[in-house]
């Protein structure tokens, strides 16, 4: 009975560590590059999941925001409700005005995930490039925590080397962990994973804050810089720790090929 009762112990703790993959604020635009001014009407949606997996979770907003020309308007009255992945999460037309590179960024409120006991608040972002300018996409939006690329975020290819440099309340964080997952079926294909330790990739930024990855194939990739909170928010009685995340959502694309 004891040996029985010791394995059934150890699986149960087999399959909770292999369970806790990475939690991703997502922000998708339906277009990463606008050239034409017919297309100029996008569709932003906003999700807390799994991407890799496919699994979502609940997500509530505090704030959401687009940037453009260094100004910022609030676009937090034109989301709806959606559903994605199974899970609340939300929508946004936003019609795209003047050439310009647009930034648009999202607070969630505090997410509550048991399994870590602590509050998850992914600050997250993406841009999108209209009408031929591409000036700006390297200027920071000011959030507590975020990446600011370093690699041109848009009209990439798939494997193609992407960079940014992590910062906290606008400082560069060396050693940070930078957690990178493909949104599944989001490119030209779906993906299986070889084993669970595949699901999410893991870089660390160098002494500047800097981090580097080559993104292996097409689709949408997020990559989400976390550090401590600075502050404990109280739930069921007791002070929890704070998870910050800084994610950034980019998407590479596949080449197509010349008609003959």
């Amino acid at each position: 009975m004891k040996k029985l009762f010791a394995a059934c112990a150890c699986a149960a703790i087999f399959l909770s560590a292999t369970a806790a993959h990475a939690h991703f604020g997502m922000l998708i635009p339906s277009k990463s590059c606008v050239l034409d001014k017919k297309d100029q009407a996008i569709e932003l949606t906003f999700a807390f999941a799994h991407p890799f997996e496919g699994k979502g979770m609940n997500l509530e907003i505090e704030k959401a925001q687009a940037f453009a020309d260094g100004k910022a308007q609030d676009i937090l009255p034109m989301l709806k409700e959606k559903t994605f992945m199974g899970k609340k999460g939300a929508q946004a037309s936003y019609k795209l005005g003047e050439p310009g590179v647009y930034a648009f960024a999202m607070t969630p409120k505090p997410y509550w995930e048991p399994a870590e006991d602590k509050f998850i608040i992914h600050y997250t972002k993406t841009m999108v490039a209209a009408f031929g300018e591409e000036e700006g996409w390297d200027q920071p939006l000011g959030l507590p925590v975020e990446i600011v690329p370093l690699t041109r975020p848009f009209a990439n290819y798939a494997g193609c080397v992407f960079q940014g440099v992590v910062l906290h309340e606008g400082k560069p964080v060396p050693g940070c962990d930078v957690e990178v997952e493909h949104w599944n079926g989001s490119g030209t294909q779906k993906y299986e994973a070889p084993n669970d330790y595949f699901v999410t990739q893991v870089v660390k930024t160098d002494a500047n804050g800097v981090f580097t990855f080559t993104a292996p194939f097409a689709g949408w990739w997020g990559f989400a810089a976390l550090v401590d909170g600075p502050s404990k928010i109280a739930h069921e009685g007791k002070d929890r720790d704070v998870e910050l995340g800084g994610v950034f959502w980019t998407q590479f694309a596949a080449p197509v090929k010349a008609k003959r």
